[in-house]
């Protein structure tokens, strides 16, 4: 029994102390709700986003349907009708332009300011450049009408529907021609 009692003690009491754990993290009751909630406010989203292009898609053919220069033109007839106010009749043919011009080409025209339209305009050879000034020429004189207040008389705002038009029929695409060529028709 030779056994030193003090000495068997402190080396259990060694064994028994360990280091502090690190805290145990529970969950709220309400964290699971509010995962929830986000993924369906996600999927809401997505479910919107799909919404909108899908009802995109479906609006393009429609407007495809009738080509880009017949509906200016059209835009541009009516636009006749507002003759004896100026800023509106302007507004009404500097908008079918510009929308035109995005149709046709694929210009960011109707969110773009004159200046920021003009310089992209410059760049590209789908317009000739006497065509490239006339449009800078009649977005000028627009926005003098629309930004400046400035008043033209009837002859001045038939000149800029006549630049309009005159524009719009210079960039139409060509028509193509359904009759066969006379290279098809000659017997080989």
């Amino acid at each position: 029994m030779g056994t030193n009692l003090p000495a068997l003690l402190s080396a259990t009491a060694a064994n028994d102390i360990r280091d502090i754990k690190p805290p145990v993290d529970i969950p709220s009751g309400w964290a699971w709700a509010w995962w929830v909630l986000g993924a369906l406010a996600l999927a809401a989203l997505a479910y919107a986003a799909w919404r909108y292009w899908q009802k995109k898609r479906a609006e393009k053919p429609a407007a495809a349907q009738i080509p880009a220069h017949v509906r200016a033109k059209q835009k541009l007839q009516e636009a006749l009708a507002l003759i004896s106010r100026p800023e509106p009749f302007v507004v009404a043919v500097s908008s079918a332009v510009r929308v035109y011009l995005e149709e046709r080409f694929d210009f960011h025209a109707p969110e773009r300011t004159t200046e920021e339209f003009l310089h992209e305009l410059g760049d590209t050879p789908l317009l000739f450049p006497r065509q490239k000034e006339s449009l800078g020429d009649f977005l000028h004189s627009s926005d003098l009408v629309k930004f400046a207040k400035y008043e033209p008389r009837e002859p001045e705002l038939r000149d800029l529907h006549a630049s309009a038009v005159s524009l719009v029929e210079e960039t139409e695409p060509e028509p193509l021609d359904p009759r066969p060529s006379t290279l098809d028709s000659v017997p080989a």
